[in-house]
Formats: C-alpha cells, sequence, structure tokens
C-alpha cells in the first residue's frame, strides 16, 4: 500500500531534477501525477517512461491560462486533484549592478508569480472537495541571504506559504514549504562548476551536497496523510548548513 494511493498530484518543473524525483517517488507510491514543464519533449518522454499513471501538460508556470489549461486537464483526466507541488525554478548568480530589470522579472515570474497562480487556481477546486496539500518549494536562500533575484523570490515563496496556510486551513487545505541546500541538479552543474561545488561540499556539516531523492522523502511527507497536522511550516533539507 502506497503512502499516496488514491492521490492526484500536479507537479511542475517535473522533467528533470528535483521535480523528476519528485515524480517518480510520487508514481512509485500510488499517486496519478500531472507532469508540468516548459520543455514538451524531455516532460512527454518522462511521462511516457513513468507509465499510466503520468501524464504531461506542457507550461510556462507564470501563464494564468496555462494554469487553468493544467487544471482542466488534471480533471479530465483524473477527476480531482489533492496536491500540488510548486517546484518549477530558475537561478542565476549574478551581481545587483549587473542584473537587468528583464533578468529581474524573469526570475520572480518563474519562481514567485508561478507558485501565487498555482495557488490561487489549484486551491480554488482543492476547497470544493474540502482537501488538499500544497507543497512548494523555496530553498535554503529562502532561509538566508544569497544572489540577488534568486533570494528574494525564495524569501517571497516562504511568506506566500505562511499567508495561504492561514487562509486555506479553514477549508482544509495544507499549505507547506521546503528549503532545500546544495542539491545535485542540472541548476546547480550549470557550466563549469563541478569544482566549486565539490569545494562548497567540504563546508557542509554532513559533508556532501544532497541527491534529489532525499528532497523527494520530504516532499512525499508533507504531501501525504502523514503530515496531516503540518501547515504554514518550514521543512529545511540542507545538510546543516544553516545550523552552523
Amino acid at each position: 500500500m502506497g503512502q499516496l494511493d488514491g492521490k492526484v498530484a500536479i507537479i511542475t518543473g517535473a522533467s528533470q531534477g528535483m521535480g523528476a524525483a519528485h515524480a517518480k517517488l510520487f508514481v512509485a507510491e500510488g499517486a496519478k501525477v500531472v507532469i508540468t514543464d516548459i520543455n514538451a519533449e524531455k516532460g512527454e518522454a518522462y511521462a511516457d517512461e513513468l507509465g499510466e499513471n503520468a501524464i504531461f501538460v506542457k507550461q510556462d508556470v507564470a501563464s494564468e491560462q496555462d494554469w487553468q489549461t493544467v487544471v482542466a486537464a488534471t480533471l479530465e483526466k483524473w477527476g480531482q486533484i489533492d496536491i500540488l507541488v510548486n517546484n518549477a525554478g530558475i537561478t542565476y548568480s549574478k551581481s545587483l549592478f549587473d542584473v537587468s530589470l528583464a533578468d529581474y522579472q524573469k526570475i520572480v515570474n518563474i519562481n514567485q508569480v508561478s507558485v501565487f497562480l498555482g495557488m490561487k487556481t489549484v486551491a480554488a477546486k482543492m476547497k470544493e472537495a474540502g482537501r488538499g496539500s500544497i507543497v512548494n518549494v523555496s530553498s535554503l536562500n529562502g532561509l538566508v541571504g544569497g544572489a540577488i533575484g534568486y533570494t528574494d523570490t525564495k524569501f517571497a515563496v516562504r511568506g506566500m506559504t505562511k499567508a495561504a496556510a492561514l487562509e486555506l486551513a479553514h477549508y482544509g487545505i495544507r499549505v507547506n514549504s521546503v528549503h532545500p541546500g546544495v542539491i545535485s541538479t542540472p541548476m546547480i552543474h550549470q557550466g563549469d562548476t563541478d569544482a566549486a561545488v565539490a569545494e562548497f561540499a567540504k563546508s557542509i556539516p554532513l559533508g556532501r551536497i544532497a541527491e534529489p531523492e532525499e528532497v523527494s522523502k520530504m516532499v512525499l511527507f508533507l504531501a501525504s496523510d502523514n503530515s496531516s497536522y503540518s501547515t504554514g511550516s518550514e521543512f529545511v533539507i540542507d545538510g546543516g548548513i544553516s545550523a552552523q
């Protein structure tokens, strides 16, 4: 018996990295999963790989219309929505002086506005059912400082999580945020970064970076009924960095 038997989940940015790991674990635990991503080729291939309990819907997470399309496709296929994982996100490391307004607006749209739109659109359906779990993937940089733009949006996700949790609790909907530290995903392996990542890993109390599956287990806990009394809370997965 799986921890998500009978549940339907939407996971954004799930064609690779952490999102793909979440989707794989959710299917293994009995969920029906809607994978969304801007990359249709990867998303469709991954949904096929996961089998009959997964479908792919192409989505620009900053588009209100695309959110409505995703919800409609989910309801048409499986008739309910129990879980939303707002996982999609981007990052860049630029100086405050080098970030253009276009850069800033892009990261705000993808990392922050998408979470607002996702909660607003999906929670309306969860409210009708009187239940639901929303998991917003923030970052360690939603708790401590980091790159301009990325840090700003991840702090915003943390705040939106708390605000939504208070409003939606009355409808049986829980909202929590997950704050990963350094995770081995394509996002941190952009360009020639492996040496820098390996060096940084030495400063982590547990002495290594995490695998995406380790974050997925926390997301699974929050999505499942095992976390039935947790809402508006922050769950940190950083190998002890923030404890220093």
